[in-house]
């Protein structure tokens, strides 16, 4: 008989977490769902920050691994890249379907574990794997996501990613006096980080029924050497001082366009990052 490994618990407890949340995060004005049927230009915040270094997608072949309810991806295809967007959530999938209906836009959304998207979806596919916020800290295996990401581009294809940045990830955020402190793992580790909240990241009154998660941290360094070891080329690394969420409550202001950073000198802390790298042709 075969018996579910941890790991496979871990990912079981994250997509009940996710399936819940899926039409949540859809209904939040966080999201703002309902900007992309009523403005057709209209793109996500995420996607918006990270324009001057995205530069020109059109034509493209695009995937966007761990997608959620869709609205980056959207927002690529409104850039005119051809979108593939992949999460393991079949309820996210479903709204993110919702989504591009709403919008007008011609993008395909596929359920499937991200450790096999190059299955799933076809190895040197893509000229764009594109990777928002929120997602890398979901993954055990940081070389592992880097080989996917690998396998999915043709030569002379790119990686871009945004995403929050480890050393926020490794603070306490429950401290109510003001201090930066390191509390939780910098580097990745075996045993996940696991909470059990009734909330989520967004505005909504839901109280959640499943509400254990899990999840790692990857060091910057990490990050990167697994990049490079996948055999794509760093073309750009850029650290920012601001984050889409209030990633410390009661310590961050909003300075506008939904980017919010830490109210008492922000400069001394790395909010999150951006990486491009490219595969060589």
């Amino acid at each position: 008989m075969c018996h579910a490994t941890p790991m496979d618990d871990y990912q079981d407890v994250n997509r009940r977490w996710w399936d819940e949340a899926a039409a949540v995060h859809a209904a939040s004005p966080d999201y703002a769902a309902a900007r992309f049927a009523e403005d057709p230009d209209y793109l996500s915040g995420v996607v918006r920050f990270d324009l001057p270094r995205l530069g020109d997608v059109r034509g493209l072949d695009g995937v966007h691994l761990q997608c959620h309810i869709g609205t980056d991806t959207v927002s690529l295809a409104r850039l005119g890249a051809r979108m593939v967007g992949l999460d393991f959530s079949q309820a996210a999938v479903e709204e993110a379907r919702r989504l591009a209906t709403w919008a007008g836009v011609d993008a395909t959304f596929v359920a499937g574990d991200v450790s096999e998207a190059p299955e799933v979806l076809g190895k040197s596919r893509f000229d764009l794997v594109y990777t928002g916020m929120g997602a890398l800290n979901w993954l055990p295996d940081i070389r592992r996501w880097a080989q996917v990401v690998a396998d999915l581009l043709r030569p002379g294809g790119r990686l871009f990613l945004r995403e929050g940045h480890p050393v926020l990830f490794a603070l306490d955020d429950e401290r109510s006096d003001g201090l930066l402190v390191l509390e939780h793992s910098y580097f990745e580790h075996e045993e996940p980080l696991t909470t059990d909240e009734d909330g989520t990241y967004v505005e909504t009154e839901h109280v959640f029924t499943n509400t254990v998660a899990h999840e790692w941290n990857h060091g910057l360094g990490e990050i990167v050497t697994a990049v490079l070891d996948a055999g794509m080329e760093l073309s750009m690394l850029e650290e920012h001082d601001s984050i889409r969420w209030e990633a410390l409550p009661g310590q961050m202001e909003d300075i506008g366009d939904g980017e919010l950073r830490l109210s008492d000198r922000p400069r001394r802390l790395p909010h999150t990052f951006t990486l491009q790298a490219r595969y060589p042709a």
